[in-house]
């Protein structure tokens, strides 16, 4: 699903990712880890198409990302890669529901269709009674949910979280990690996963540890 081969970033002289090889299969749930400035964030946001590497190459799903326009990039973006972050960005003036809604509106999805779907992922969630709440009205589990639903709208292929449950209480976490899982089994995603979380990482099907722009194991 996906494969990185020989990446390399630099911000002036700072280089942040060095020879970046890897290969994560369909279905995988796979967690980065490693200390803060080890390059994990950089490494995900350019698999996320969101920056581009200075050499290397980088297949998702069959497609070599790296040889697409901005125009190409944003529709592969928008079509095969779900994102999750530490902090939702919900937008605060809308509902739960139509916050999962806005991605596939942005895709062209009729609104009775997008509606449909956004209500059955958040069903699959167990937050659909909270739907027509807006995200101040919330908890910070209830929140990432909304926020993962939002992610998995398009129905993409790969899901890319960059510390999901780091502004979560253990107990959130946990049945947020958990969820993942979950959804891997309904949905046939694959999952990479940022996280400092050290009982995440033993529950994931492989973790690959970064260290100063290097994949080390």
């Amino acid at each position: 699903m996906i494969t990185v081969e020989n990446l390399n970033k630099f911000y002036g002289e700072l280089h942040v990712l060095n020879d970046v090889s890897l290969s994560i299969s369909s279905m995988e749930i796979v967690t980065l880890v490693g200390a803060s400035g080890a390059g994990k964030t950089t490494l995900l946001q350019i698999l996320g198409t969101l920056d581009k590497a200075d050499s290397g190459k980088v297949m998702i799903n069959g497609q070599d990302v790296c040889g697409l326009n901005d125009k190409q990039l944003s529709a592969f973006r928008n079509r095969e890669i779900g994102f999750v972050y530490q902090f939702h960005y919900l937008l605060a003036e809308f509902t739960a529901l139509e916050n999962v809604m806005l991605p596939a509106l942005i895709a062209g999805e009729k609104k009775n269709i997008a509606k449909e779907k956004a209500e059955e992922l958040l069903e699959k969630l167990q937050i659909l009674d909270r739907a027509g709440h807006k995200p101040g009205e919330l908890s910070g589990g209830e929140q990432q949910r909304v926020a993962v639903a939002r992610a998995l709208i398009n129905r993409p292929s790969i899901v890319l979280a960059d510390e999901p449950s780091g502004n979560l209480d253990s107990n959130s976490a946990r049945q947020l990690h958990e969820l993942f899982f979950f959804l891997r089994d309904v949905y046939k995603q694959t999952f990479l996963i940022v996280t400092h979380n050290q009982e995440f990482a033993k529950m994931s099907d492989r973790s690959l540890f970064m260290q100063d722009g290097k994949i080390i194991g």
